[in-house]
């Protein structure tokens, strides 16, 4: 666990604003010039019902409606009238609301949130954003009872994907120092609690620890019922479900600092490999897939990998038609998509294995090309593709304000390629060896060595290498993903006897009656749910 820093401290509260652990930066008066009614008429009438409208539906805790605002009503009116611009800015939208401080926190997180995605946030844009996080953790986590309000799972994961994005945004920001102001670089200097690593580990592992999430989860898993160990908070859906995306969120920001076994560790309770009651939004979904990959892949476990991707990809081909085409959601869903097929690319040219049918088809649509490289051991290529497909690394320090170091912000990113590349070239002989071994059943070793210009010794050990590469750490059941079991994941085996190479083809045969029965099951399907056509007598 986290120790915390003053946002949080087992059931009590900590004094409102330690949340960033004291920061120097004070957020700009707005002097409106004491602002009044006639002030908003810049504001569009149809925007000035729909925050009325809104408000008094988050007021009455109507989740339904709220859902429908939050994930259509919203993105329509950003088409409409922002699309370029800032929605209009909390200082105007309080008169609307009463004051409503609970609401202004919401709409806030949305207004924040849209610069960042549609416009380019300043620096101030950044410190106010991650004060208003301090404002909505500090309502939720330091209260003695839960607070009213009620938010659809939607938005829930959305505010936690978005404060961890925001963290990795300013943690690249602040790393590119070259090109900065000496005003801005001194801010950053003076400010360096803001957004910082401990800030925002110390929020998810409390929503964690509030919610009870992991006990829950566990309770689930033995075939109990979680409400029983959930507490006066985790029963609550806005506590459980914020404690459960925390879980995922904690997945991401250890995979960014590079720590991917602490990365899979938080998920201990996590039944990865099964449908859940938490399996409710699919933007978590995809990015828990995503990182849970990833983390197995520089853990060198890359069957674990394949099976994660290949999930994740299935299902995204099943239900995309489910997601809202316009919104931010799905453009980032779909280059996760297209990452998740590069980086099993990379997995399955490491350890060769058959996967879903559907999956493989895409696959060799989307990167015959790529996948025809990385199998000839390029090791551009193996670069390329790790650069595309890989998380956006971040630093947990900040750099050296008084000596920036070129490069500070492609440090993190460096070290990981370093480490994967690594990996990959003492595997690049592994799939030329692969492919003589599938040729024969017996073959001196020097007749082999002398295939690939090596002596016998220089064989023998590459030949071990085989042995150790193709051999991994393999999940097979439980709740824990760090367990498993060694297995071999080559399709050839051998044994080496005094100077003879003795190879034994453990491929399994494929069964073709599985193939036939879901075509014809596709086909009962289309038949059952396509056009009736006339029939010609």
């Amino acid at each position: 666990m986290y120790e915390s820093e003053g946002l949080y401290e087992g059931e009590g509260g900590a004094p409102e604003g330690e949340f960033y652990g004291g920061g120097e930066y004070e957020p700009p008066i707005h002097d409106k010039g004491g602002i009044d009614p006639q002030s908003y008429s810049h504001i569009p009438e149809e925007i000035r019902r729909f925050i009325h409208f809104f408000h008094q539906h988050v007021t009455d805790q109507n989740l339904y409606d709220i859902q429908f605002i939050y994930e259509t009503n919203f993105n329509k009116l950003t088409e409409r009238y922002f699309e370029k611009s800032p929605w209009p800015e909390p200082e105007y939208v309080a008169s609307l609301v009463d004051g409503d401080q609970v609401f202004l926190i919401l709409y806030k997180e949305l207004y924040y949130r849209h610069i960042y995605n549609k416009l380019k946030p300043t620096l101030e844009n950044r410190f106010e954003s991650y004060f208003n996080y301090c404002d909505l953790f500090n309502y939720i986590l330091n209260t003695d009872e839960p607070v009213p309000l009620s938010l659809p799972n939607q938005w829930l994961w959305d505010i936690i994907d978005e404060f961890i994005y925001q963290f990795q945004a300013f943690s690249q920001y602040r790393s590119k120092l070259l090109k900065k102001g000496e005003d801005e670089v001194g801010t950053l200097r003076a400010n360096t609690k803001i957004w910082n690593v401990h800030s925002v580990l110390n929020v998810l592992y409390s929503l964690v620890e509030k919610s009870k999430i992991n006990h829950q989860l566990e309770r689930y898993n033995q075939g109990g019922d979680p409400d029983s160990v959930a507490g006066e908070f985790g029963i609550h859906p806005l506590y459980k479900m914020l404690g459960y995306f925390s879980l995922i969120g904690l997945l991401r920001l250890h995979s960014l600092l590079g720590d991917y076994f602490q990365a899979i560790k938080v998920l201990e309770n996590v039944e990865l490999n099964k449908k859940s009651l938490y399996s409710r939004v699919p933007a978590c979904q995809i990015t828990t897939y995503y990182y849970v990959g990833f983390a197995y892949l520089m853990m060198k476990r890359y069957q674990d990998a394949i099976r994660s991707f290949s999930n994740i990809l299935l299902y995204i081909q099943r239900t995309k038609n489910m997601f809202q085409t316009k919104s931010y959601q799905y453009e980032q869903i779909m280059k996760k998509n297209d990452q998740m097929y590069v980086l099993l690319a990379i997995c399955l040219t490491l350890c060769p294995q058959r996967i879903d049918e559907n999956v493989h088809s895409q696959l060799r649509e989307k990167n015959a090309d790529r996948l025809q490289r990385l199998q000839r051991g390029d090791l551009q290529t193996f670069e390329e593709s790790f650069s595309y497909a890989c998380p956006k690394f971040i630093s947990p320090v900040p750099p050296n304000f008084d000596a920036p170091p070129a490069n500070f912000n492609r440090e993190p990113f460096n070290l990981q390629l370093k480490v994967f590349m690594n990996e990959v070239s003492q595997q690049s002989l592994i799939p030329v060896i692969r492919s003589y071994l599938k040729l024969y059943t017996t073959m001196p070793i020097a007749k082999l060595a002398a295939f690939l210009d090596m002596d016998e010794s220089q064989f023998r050990t590459q030949l071990l290498c085989f042995k150790h590469k193709q051999r991994n750490l393999v999940w097979t059941k439980g709740t824990d993903a760090l367990e498993g079991e060694l297995q071999s994941s080559s399709e050839v085996d051998f044994y080496i006897d005094q100077d003879m190479i003795h190879i034994a083809d453990t491929k399994v045969e494929r069964r073709y009656g599985d193939f036939f029965i879901r075509q014809i099951h596709k086909f009962e399907e289309v038949r059952l749910t396509g056009p009736s056509f006339p029939t010609s007598h």
